[in-house]
């Protein structure tokens, strides 16, 4: 895959063009030191993948993302910056990652998989699946010195332990630190209570079992996982399995 890197310090360009050398798969394609010119040469390369610094004279980061995004064939956007605050409003333009300087490696490599599990056409069709009443379509996540865009679609359930919340997705867990109280009230119709620390994504709801000891579990959808009902949201659940 075909990757531009974008920051305004050669000694950043370098950095991350040394690393990309050390992946294979990966091809670096060009550079750019603003973002004018990171448009230009997206047009003419033809990345699959912007690895974009936030901070740059001119046209920052963020609103190059969301140019890079209306194009035709957009890339894929991994944002590689020194500022953590402005994960959320960097996810709102469809990056794919999310790294903070100094990049490591196997985040690097870690970031390159995840965008390149999305083609342009399903990244140009991101904005268009968010949902018609305004809430969040996705998550965001540190995973290590990471944060990663978590689509919502692909979550199973939440599960409170302690000051964080495991959110348990498709391709794993990770950890959140928002209140299931608050996502609850966010989310609505989409999750249902099945214990005073857990919450079930409603689509991905297979039934009811009887567990060995003789408490009710919760079973899914293409994940193996069981979540225990307590007895107070029993009758509630049972209620919303007849009514789907």
């Amino acid at each position: 895959m075909r990757v531009l890197i974008v920051d305004d310090e050669p000694p950043a360009r370098a950095r991350l063009q040394e690393l990309l050398n050390r992946l294979s798969n990966y091809e670096f394609c060009g550079e750019a030191g603003t973002g004018a010119d990171a448009l230009r040469l997206t047009q003419r390369l033809n990345p699959d993948i912007v690895l974009l610094d936030i901070q740059m004279p001119g046209l920052n980061g963020l609103e190059t993302a969301r140019q890079l995004a209306e194009l035709e064939q957009p890339p894929a956007v991994v944002f590689t910056t020194a500022h953590g605050d402005h994960a959320l409003e960097a996810f709102e333009t469809d990056a794919m990652a999310y790294l903070l300087k100094p990049v490591r490696l196997e985040r690097l490599e870690q970031a390159l998989i995840r965008a390149g599990r999305i083609n342009r056409a399903q990244l140009s069709r991101l904005a268009a699946d968010q949902p018609a009443d305004g809430s969040r379509a996705h998550l965001c996540a540190r995973i290590g010195q990471r944060l990663e865009l978590i689509p919502l679609a692909e979550v199973f359930y939440f599960q409170a332990d302690q000051k964080y919340v495991t959110v348990r997705h498709r391709h794993g867990e990770a950890l959140i630190e928002e209140a299931l109280k608050t996502l609850e009230q966010e989310l609505g119709a989409r999750v249902v209570r099945v214990h005073r620390n857990a919450l079930a994504v409603a689509i991905h709801i297979a039934g009811l079992e009887r567990a060995a000891d003789g408490s009710t579990v919760l079973v899914f959808h293409d994940i193996p996982d069981r979540l225990e009902v307590s007895r107070r949201h029993l009758p509630a659940l049972r209620q919303f399995l007849k009514e789907t």
